[in-house]
């Protein structure tokens, strides 16, 4: 019995061991999957923009908190926020500080990019962020309504609504009028835009050139096509600005 004792004793410790080993490697392991998400959770912002906040801001303010945000994204330091919270005060009522028009395309985030959450922009988006009655009349109910200060046109780089538009893609003969509308709405902003090279959209310098020629002739026409908005501009009241979107960098330059 003893020898049989003998035996056996080195093989109960070594599985008590492993045993031992398994639960410590265990216990790391949840460690390690729970502090980071504990680490995101702490102190996230809950409350939303109040009518007492935007009425405070200048259009300048603003601009240079939307500044300030786009450093955040590039330097991928976005706020943590309890959009539950946000969610819930937000049923209150809507206080944003701007409105952004921006391209439809899905690889630019405009809240993201501005490091913003609930509450804090109107976005309106349309395939090269271009203007028409619906949106001018969006950006009028956004600031001589909603009290919002500042109005974005931000384009962005390799934009396939300008692209598709500097080399004339035929998408009437595809059945799809809406879009050759579209792109003959940028037409004029290829137009106005100095010839440098190819006129193609394999012409990177150009195609960027009427990215940013499109930007500022849709600013112009926004001022045109709303008397109400130029007149709260020329007050001071507002700003109506162009910018432009680096997708490489994430770098957001206002012009």
């Amino acid at each position: 019995m003893k020898k049989i004792f003998i035996i056996l004793t080195p093989f109960v410790i070594a599985i008590l061991v492993l045993n031992c080993n398994q639960k410590a490697n265990d216990s790391s392991s949840t460690d390690a999957e729970v502090r980071p998400e504990s680490n995101l959770e702490q102190n996230p912002v809950r409350s939303i923009l109040t009518a007492e906040e935007q009425a405070e801001m200048s259009p300048d303010e603003i601009i240079g908190r939307l500044k300030k945000g786009n450093e955040n994204f590039v330097n991928n330091n976005l706020t943590t926020r309890d959009h539950s919270a946000q969610r819930r005060q937000a049923m209150i009522g809507q206080y944003p500080q701007a409105i952004v028009l921006s391209c439809v395309d899905s690889r630019v985030p405009v809240e993201d990019v501005f490091d913003l959450g609930i509450g804090d922009i109107f976005v309106a988006r349309v395939a090269g962020n271009i203007e028409n009655k619906d949106i001018v009349g969006s950006m009028e109910f956004a600031t001589a309504v909603a009290g919002s200060k500042v109005v974005i046109v931000m384009g962005h780089t390799s934009c396939g609504a300008i692209k598709s538009a500097i080399d004339k893609v035929d998408a009437a003969s595809m059945e799809m009028m809406a879009l050759q509308n579209l792109l003959d709405e940028i037409q004029p902003s290829i137009d106005a835009t100095t010839k440098t090279g190819e006129v193609s959209s394999k012409n990177e310098e150009f195609t960027n050139s009427v990215i940013v020629t499109n930007a500022h002739v849709t600013v112009e026409d926004i001022r045109k096509q709303s008397p109400k908005m130029a007149s709260l501009e020329k007050e001071g009241k507002i700003k109506i600005v162009p910018a432009v979107y680096d997708m490489a960098t994430g770098k957001v330059k206002f012009m």
